[in-house]
C-alpha cells in the first residue's frame, strides 16, 4: 500500500550534502585536538531579513595554534547598499574588488568549515546572517557547535568582584586587555584574526594543563 503522506526528502545541492556527510565523523575529545574556524562577518546593516553580509573573514586554530597558512576571505556582490554601514567596514559599492554571488560564497564557506566548531565575537549575530543566507537558497541552517568569545570572556573573569557578569564586552575592549593589534579592525579578515587570538588568551586561561575535554568547552 502507497503512502501518499510520505515527505520525500529534499532534494539538496552536492555541495550541502559534502558539507553534511562531513557530521558523520566523530569530533576529537579533548580541545587541543580540535579544529577551530574563528569568523567574522561585515554586513549592510543589522537586520538579519533585509539585510546582506558584504564580506566573510575566517581564520582556523588547531593544536592550541593559530593556522595563517589556510585562511578565507571573500567579498560578496552587493545587493543591497547602505551608505551608513559604510563608515564601519569602508567597503564602497564600486570598489574594485573581485566578488562572488551570495551561493558561491556560501559553498566555498561550507567547504572550507566543514563540522570544525565555530567562533565568533557575539556569535549570534554572523551564524544568523550566515543562516539567513542559507535559507534564502532553500537550505538548512548551520550544522556546526558555535562558541561566542564574549561569553568565554567572561568565563574568565568570574573569580573577580570587580566585573559585570551580565555585560556585552565589545571586541575592542577585550582585544585592550590582551593587548592585541586593532589595526584591521572592522574588516572581516581582520576581526577574525583579532577574535582568533583573543580565543587563544582565553583558552590559555580556561585550559592551562591543555588537558580540557571539548565537551566540557561547548558546556561552559
Amino acid at each position: 500500500m502507497f503512502n501518499f503522506f510520505r515527505k520525500e526528502s529534499p532534494d539538496y545541492p552536492e555541495f550541502w550534502n559534502a558539507y553534511e556527510a562531513k557530521f558523520q565523523e566523530e569530533l576529537p575529545a579533548f580541545v587541543s585536538q580540535t579544529t577551530f574556524v574563528v569568523l567574522d562577518t561585515e554586513t549592510t546593516g543589522f537586520d538579519y531579513k533585509n539585510d546582506r553580509i558584504l564580506s566573510i573573514g575566517a581564520v582556523k586554530v588547531r593544536s592550541n595554534e593559530l593556522d595563517v597558512s589556510q585562511t578565507f576571505e571573500h567579498y560578496l556582490q552587493q545587493e543591497r547598499f547602505n551608505p551608513e554601514s559604510v563608515k564601519i567596514h569602508g567597503i564602497l559599492k564600486e570598489e574594485k574588488t573581485e566578488s562572488l554571488t551570495e551561493e558561491e560564497a556560501i559553498r566555498k564557506f561550507l567547504k572550507y568549515i566543514g563540522n570544525a566548531v565555530l567562533v565568533a565575537h557575539h556569535a549570534v549575530f554572523d551564524i544568523k546572517m550566515i543562516n539567513s543566507a542559507l535559507k534564502r537558497r532553500g537550505l538548512p541552517k548551520l550544522k556546526n557547535p558555535v562558541l561566542d568569545t564574549g561569553y568565554l570572556y567572561r568565563k574568565t573573569l568570574l573569580n573577580s568582584n570587580l566585573i559585570d557578569r551580565e555585560k556585552n564586552y565589545s571586541l575592542d575592549e577585550i582585544a585592550e586587555a590582551f593587548i592585541i593589534d586593532v589595526k584591521d579592525r572592522h574588516t572581516a579578515i581582520g576581526d577574525a584574526f583579532i577574535t582568533a587570538i583573543a580565543f587563544l588568551k582565553i583558552l590559555g586561561k580556561i585550559d592551562k594543563k591543555k588537558e580540557m575535554k571539548l565537551k566540557e568547552l561547548l558546556k561552559l
